[in-house]
């Protein structure tokens, strides 16, 4: 019998590496010397089905579910990520998915680490997810999990799954203002704004964008005092490039997104949003 002790630390890791139970990684550590991969051989040697979440393993497919609540006050997005598209594109894959968003939005939750503890039938997220990856053989992970809690919050998916939205605005939800969130979502999905406005630009990147256009305008000859003027024009295209507000709407280009929303209802303004990709 090996003397070598085994921390409760290394049979998590175990556990969250194979899948396996607690007290059977414990046995596996103790009989392998507190050696991970003889002790993943020891679990197959035993009948174990062995989980494959390696960190080796890079999973960039997946889908991306999208959620509100009933009353359209709180919504989720979530990125539940596997290693290929042939299993991001299976139904059993995709539903999953779902229920997982289904118990983040019901919960609420507020980390991936607090979602994978959540009750899932009977077992736990976390569980239920390594259930999954010894069964088809993939990494899969939750890669990101996002709220918006607004007055009204419109989800949107596009793609196949392929990006998740959450529209927060500052009214609350009626048929009309659900159908303007719905189109600023597609919005969103299109255009990649990095902000709601040029208020929410954080500071940082807002001096790199004005010291990129003080140094291309000085280079081309110009003095600095008007270079500086200049930069804040170049500024202000960049927001309007880049921030979700003033960009021209895509589905009528002669007004910004901030006047579209205001010919649907006086006031009516995006709060936040979240925008997640598959493999972003």
């Amino acid at each position: 019998m090996s003397t070598v002790t085994i921390s409760a630390a290394e049979v998590n890791k175990l556990r969250q590496q194979t899948g396996a139970g607690m007290m059977d990684c414990r046995k596996a550590l103790v009989e392998s010397n507190g050696d991970f991969e003889n002790a993943i051989d020891y679990l197959r040697k035993k009948g174990q089905k062995v989980a494959a979440n390696r960190s080796d393993r890079e999973a960039k497919e997946g889908v991306v579910i999208a959620k509100a609540s009933a009353d359209n006050k709180y919504g989720i997005v979530i990125t539940l990520s596997s290693e290929t598209d042939f299993v991001a594109k299976n139904q059993e894959f995709v539903d999953f998915a779902m229920k997982v968003a289904d118990i983040a939005l019901e919960s609420k939750t507020t980390t991936t680490e607090d979602l994978a503890a959540t009750k899932m039938d009977n077992a736990t997220v976390g569980e239920k997810l390594m259930e999954m990856v010894a069964k088809i053989g993939e990494k899969i992970e939750i890669a990101r999990f996002e709220q918006v809690t607004a007055e009204s919050v419109v989800p949107y998916i596009h793609s196949g799954y392929r990006i998740g939205v959450l529209v927060g605005m500052n009214q609350p939800a009626t048929d009309e203002i659900i159908a303007a969130g719905k189109d600023v979502a597609m919005q969103i999905a299109a255009m990649k704004p990095m902000a709601v406005d040029a208020d929410s630009v954080s500071a940082e990147t807002v001096a790199r964008e004005k010291a990129i256009a003080v140094e291309q305008i000085m280079a081309e000859g110009k003095p600095a005092d008007m270079a500086e003027k200049i930069a804040a024009g170049k500024l202000n295209k960049f927001f309007k490039d880049n921030t979700l507000l003033p960009q021209a709407f895509v589905k009528d280009n002669s007004k910004t997104v901030a006047e579209y929303l205001t010919s649907v209802s006086k006031g009516l303004t995006v709060f936040s949003f979240q925008r997640i990709a598959v493999g972003g």
